[in-house]
């Protein structure tokens, strides 16, 4: 017999810049079953596009151009829910990237971690800002469901001070100035989806939009690369940036967020079936592109099977990861030492659909369940 708390949709939100994602999750045969799913691309722009299913693949909606803003798209979706299945959520689960140093769990969205998360800014200006908005807007369409606040970050609390602390003065680290690690939920889900299967001794990359690589060992992350998109740079570069051109803190995270990594290379294009097209055209500069990308991966795969001892599973996800194996094979190429290929009968090289989303519903179950036990 179900609980309550079993028995309670559950909304979760994963949004990006100019994207939305977001799915509808009932319990069934002892795991978050979906029920409907969707996503805004390109939110506020001429080519955006809103598409929103159920789970046998039927669109219930789709429009082009997306609306104005996420506080559209979410009206939007509570307008479907309540047509199609008259549905409300107990519970919404926001996907939050960073919550600074003292927000390091998965859990409920009081005020007092809102502002928590407000004094955070500046640990990820560019992305709590837009986690604090589409909360504050979630909270006030689906103002009768508990809300929960689910971190990337908090899957990378077990780093030690090995791996977690900057050479610099110590009163920095007592500051928050210290590595977090993210993609945490997506690395989280393929612990989950390998439950038993998962060796001691694993290497999973995230690669899509920003991409990082984490080591793991008994299915605790112990060393992870920061998931930037500017990949290995020199931080003279910056300081030789700052005086010469004269650029400043915003210009900094301009160029950094929006205009480095493969785009930096390529005079704007960061599209990866597009520079694989590229370079198959002859572009030498896309080649450039995706040989720097795969050699920094694999770069630190090597690194962190020396960490390890040896690697026993190697899985890639992410955009990028699952579904370039042009990247899989340039990335495993040089690792056949480690005895690992992107054509490996051994399946110790696997691509896997990360389960984000499925993931925090994962905790917001759980969440409603110590509430409903403290009831």
């Amino acid at each position: 017999m179900q609980t309550q708390a079993e028995d309670q949709t559950i909304l979760v939100l994963n949004s990006g810049s100019s994207s939305l994602k977001f799915g509808l999750f009932r319990r069934a045969d002892g795991d978050e079953a979906l029920l409907l799913s969707g996503s805004a691309e390109g939110i506020g722009r001429d080519d955006g596009s809103l598409r929103i299913k159920v789970s046998d693949g039927r669109v219930l909606e789709q429009q082009e151009p997306v609306l104005e803003s996420q506080t559209d798209v979410l009206q939007k979706l509570s307008k479907v829910l309540v047509e199609q299945s008259n549905v409300q959520p107990a519970a919404v689960g926001h996907r939050v990237v960073h919550g600074g140093p003292h927000l390091r769990t998965h859990q409920l969205l009081t005020a007092g971690v809102r502002r928590q998360l407000q004094d955070a800014v500046h640990f990820a200006p560019l992305h709590i800002p837009p986690a604090l908005a589409l909360i504050d807007e979630a909270s006030a369409i689906f103002s009768e469901a508990q809300h929960f606040a689910c971190f990337d970050t908090a899957f990378h609390a077990t780093l030690q001070p090995l791996a977690a602390q900057f050479p610099l003065s110590r009163r920095y680290a007592e500051a928050g100035v210290i590595r977090y690690g993210f993609h945490g939920l997506s690395y989280e889900s393929l612990v989950t989806q390998l439950g038993t299967g998962l060796p001691s001794r694993a290497v999973f990359a995230h690669l899509g939009n920003g991409s990082s690589v984490c080591a793991l060992r008994d299915g605790k992350s112990v060393d992870t690369s920061m998931g930037t998109r500017s990949g290995d740079l020199d931080p003279g570069v910056l300081l030789y940036l700052m005086r010469s051109e004269k650029l400043d803190a915003s210009a900094l995270e301009t160029l950094l967020n929006r205009k480095s990594g493969l785009a930096g290379y390529t005079d704007g294009e960061s599209d990866m079936q597009a520079l694989e097209k590229r370079a198959k055209a002859g572009d030498a500069n896309a080649a450039l592109a995706l040989d720097v990308f795969a050699t920094s991966v694999r770069k630190t795969i090597g690194a962190y099977a020396a960490l390890l001892g040896g690697i026993d599973l190697l899985v890639f996800t992410g955009g990028i990861g699952e579904h370039s194996a042009e990247i899989r094979r340039r990335v495993c190429d040089g690792l056949a030492f480690l005895e690992l290929s992107e054509n490996d009968p051994a399946g110790k090289v696997r691509a896997i659909h990360t389960e984000e989303e499925k993931q925090i519903a994962r905790h917001c179950r759980a969440l409603l369940h110590q509430d409903a036990g403290k009831a």
